[in-house]
């Protein structure tokens, strides 16, 4: 488990490190093409006129006349210049809220908004938790040893319980350690101890469950979540004409992403958590079943004693 637990450590600082990463740089431009920030270009402030060159006026301000002429100004008049921000340039500014790297997962994760960092730990850790469950109950198929449990009830149909008890040392079934701690305390309390033993077994059967059960809800929440988060974001830009398309755009990509995350988690994290409860029932029935034919075993071995004794 140390080891596991030390693997998603490892993968939570890999995945925040390749996300914290910028973008490379956007190519160049074909040869040519005016660079970014150079006069001439929308949104760009206009370098003053050099000396000896009048400032082009348009029509309708001071120093031109109404037919459009040029005019030379007033003296001590300023000449006012009006620049507007062109939709191209509210375009680019908003396209740049969204990197694109090529890569699918993290464009997506990135489009998918601040409520993806939450979603992203909930994964590591259902995906932790059902690869350890995993390979615990695999290793508890392979420790299972149905033919010494038989040995071992044999054995005290034969009114040897010292073998039993020898048999059912050092083992790594859950049901024969069960069986072995009631041996040792049959004559203290035999219901007592199976009831420690197999409480001690379901418990290890169980770890985790409460975990997987916490991520099955959690995950659609932190998708709903991420769909109202998403949903704000795109009316908040509804008064602007320029970016109304592309901001409502990217908030409904926001919400069916945060939405379809969770539901994928949900999803993974519910069919490994079912199975998972099944087989600890099946473990506890196995358990119950193994205990009551031990105290009746026992109890008919007492009977037999005490009715020899009694002759």
């Amino acid at each position: 488990m140390k080891t596991l637990l030390t693997a998603c450590l490892c993968t939570i600082a890999l995945t925040l490190t390749s996300f914290a990463q910028n973008p490379p740089p956007p190519p160049p431009g074909p040869p040519g093409a005016p660079a970014a920030g150079s006069p001439g270009q929308p949104g760009q402030p206009i370098p003053p006129p050099a000396a000896g060159m009048s400032p082009a006026l348009a029509p309708g301000a001071p120093g031109t006349s109404p037919a459009g002429a040029l005019t030379s100004p007033a003296p001590g008049q300023s000449v006012p210049v009006t620049l507007s921000p062109s939709p191209a340039a509210s375009a680019a500014a908003l396209a740049a809220e969204t990197k694109v790297t090529g890569n699918f997962l993290i464009d997506n994760f990135r489009k998918g908004g601040p409520i993806m960092w939450p979603i992203l730990i909930v994964s590591i850790i259902g995906l932790t938790v059902v690869i350890e469950r995993v390979f615990w109950w695999a290793g508890r198929w392979f420790r299972r040893d149905p033919k010494r449990i038989e040995k071992v009830f044999t054995a005290i149909e034969n009114n040897d319980v010292a073998e039993a008890s020898r048999l059912s040392r050092g083992s790594s079934d859950p049901v024969l350690r069960m069986i072995w701690n009631g041996l040792n305390h049959q004559h203290a309390s035999l219901q007592g101890a199976l009831q420690v033993a197999a409480g001690i077994e379901i418990k290890r059967a169980g770890r985790f469950l409460v975990v997987m059960d916490t991520l099955v809800t959690l995950a659609p929440l932190l998708g709903l979540l991420g769909t109202i988060t998403g949903l704000i974001r795109s009316f908040s830009f509804l008064g602007n004409e320029e970016l109304a398309v592309q901001a409502v755009t990217g908030g409904i990509a926001e919400a069916l992403i945060a939405t379809a995350c969770g539901l994928g988690i949900a999803i993974f994290a519910l069919i490994p958590f079912n199975f998972f409860t099944s087989r600890v029932s099946n473990l506890e029935f196995e358990l119950q079943t193994a205990a009551t034919n031990l105290e009746v075993m026992l109890e008919a071995i007492s009977r037999k004693e005490a009715g020899v004794a009694g002759r």
